[in-house]
């Protein structure tokens, strides 16, 4: 799909295939995300403890992506969208905030300091995915963030229903918005091309992010 989204960015609007590319690419369709050992089985104390200590990790700072962007993006649209998506990440630091407290110690793990090298790297692949210079790139990968935090937030809800956190309402994910703003921000072919690229990036980083969670989870079971 997002080599199919490249190549007719001239021919269909830019939303709709961003959305499919998350959606193919990111959290969604990974088979550790949808698995019971993560939300559900007995193990799924330890196994939400570690995907919130790692998302946390990666997303629970400031500047993030959507801070990021909104400095490289000149669009009136899109800077309004990144303004209000900025306020809500804000929100969502905050929760994860209270999630890591809440669950305690990150899990021991097997291979734990290759663990904190990976999570490093994709931080600053992030960032400077986020900061590209080239026009729309940043944009879409603040795009496809905010539409990949829709399935990100059922694992933290998860995790909050089992430690009895209240989980607060979510102003990121709004997919009309996202796509509204896509179709106008990616009305030229190149800038298209730049926010499917910047989309498909950070669509597998975050799918990238649920292959460790899931190795780190085998290895305590062998452990």
């Amino acid at each position: 799909m997002a080599s199919l989204s490249v190549d007719n960015a001239d021919r269909i609007p830019a939303g709709g295939l961003l959305l499919a590319c998350v959606a193919e690419h990111g959290t969604a369709s990974h088979v550790y995300f949808a698995s019971d050992s993560l939300k559900r089985g007995p193990e799924a104390t330890r196994n939400l403890a570690d995907a919130i200590h790692f998302l946390c990790a990666l997303h629970g700072r400031h500047p993030g992506i959507v801070d990021h962007a909104a400095a490289r993006t000149v669009e009136p649209e899109a800077r309004a969208w990144l303004a209000s998506a900025g306020d809500a990440m804000a929100d969502e630091r905050t929760y994860l905030t209270r999630l890591s407290v809440a669950v305690g110690a990150i899990p021991s793990t097997p291979g734990g300091a290759g663990s904190e090298t990976a999570i490093l790297a994709q931080r600053a692949a992030l960032a400077t995915l986020a900061q590209s210079d080239r026009r729309g790139c940043a944009l879409g990968a603040a795009l496809a963030f905010a539409a990949d935090w829709e399935s990100v937030r059922i694992v933290l809800d998860a995790a909050a229903n089992r430690l009895g956190v209240d989980p607060p309402q979510s102003g990121l994910s709004d997919r009309d918005a996202i796509e509204a703003v896509a179709d106008e921000a990616g009305r030229a072919p190149a800038t298209q091309r730049a926010l499917l690229f910047g989309a498909e990036q950070l669509a597998l980083q975050h799918r990238g992010l649920w292959d460790l969670l899931e190795a780190r989870q085998q290895a305590r079971r062998e452990y």
